[in-house]
């Protein structure tokens, strides 16, 4: 008997690769988006945490305390408000280990984000387009979101698998740390500048979006104020597309499914 070996090589291939897949399948929360999420979360968290504190190092903090009290008074609800959703769905195992922070840098940029575990930063520069809380708040709540969906989690282990496909995962994790560290960076976009995030697929932002527009309302903010900023965001665009749009993309579309993803998300809502 001629045992093809390609074949039987590629055929085990396969069937490691989707147990593989099975094992590190992962459920988001509210969507039930099926996703593959390979790096322990706590090794992501450390790899984090980490980073933020070196671009706090580097970046310059604001001093309006008015508006930096402005960014964590609305970090904390929307926090507050995902810990308790999580925590009545018996889903709180999801959120070990996060250290919520929210930081305001003076930068004239329009931007802001979130990395794993919690860690906000925004700048100076979008709060004239998100004008007041609940402008802020549609921000806030994509952009934890992000992190609440793993989005980079899921964006790291597609790299791990095609760039150390070949290798055991504890091997990459223990054996590898310049190769998985280097799949942060590009999982998140840093490196050479701290704090510039590469885009989210489509999928990813449209679930941003949707989780967004939920979190907010859990927190009491009204998620009609999404598609108005968006809006606004659009026309600050002008000749010079803003940094914000690099990572999110705005168009009439988005706003045209926020505004259909409003109903849903108002199910959430609760009045302050």
């Amino acid at each position: 008997m001629t045992i093809n070996t390609p074949r039987l090589a590629a055929g085990t291939f396969f069937i490691l690769f989707f147990a593989l897949a099975v094992w590190a399948c992962r459920t988001v929360a509210i969507t039930g988006r099926q996703q593959l999420n390979l790096i322990p979360s706590q090794t992501l968290l450390s790899m984090s945490y980490e980073q933020y504190s070196a671009f706090l190092s580097q970046a310059r903090l604001s001093n309006n305390q008015e508006q930096t009290a402005l960014v964590r008074r609305v970090g904390r609800r929307i926090q507050a408000a995902v810990e308790k959703y999580f925590a009545d769905a018996g889903l709180s195992d999801q959120l070990r280990g996060y250290a919520w922070e929210f930081n305001l840098v003076e930068s004239p940029e329009v931007n802001a984000w979130c990395m794993p575990g919690g860690k906000v930063v925004f700048y100076t520069g979008i709060l004239p387009i998100t004008r007041d809380e609940e402008g802020l708040a549609v921000v806030m709540g994509h952009e934890i979101a992000h992190a609440i969906a793993e989005h980079g989690n899921e964006r790291m282990s597609k790299g791990l698998l095609a760039q150390l496909g070949g290798v055991a995962l504890d091997v990459a994790l223990q054996d590898k740390p310049q190769e998985t560290r280097q799949l942060f960076f590009a999982a998140y976009g840093l490196g050479a500048q701290f704090g510039v995030l590469l885009p989210f697929s489509r999928l990813q932002e449209s679930e941003a979006d949707r989780l967004g527009l939920i979190f907010m309302a859990m927190a009491g903010y009204n998620p009609n104020a999404a598609p108005e900023f968006w809006k606004r965001m659009a026309a600050a665009g002008g000749q010079k597309v803003p940094e914000f749009f690099s990572t999110h993309p705005s168009d009439e579309t988005r706003i045209r499914d926020l505004q259909n993803a409003i109903p849903e998300a108002m199910k959430y809502y609760r009045r302050n």
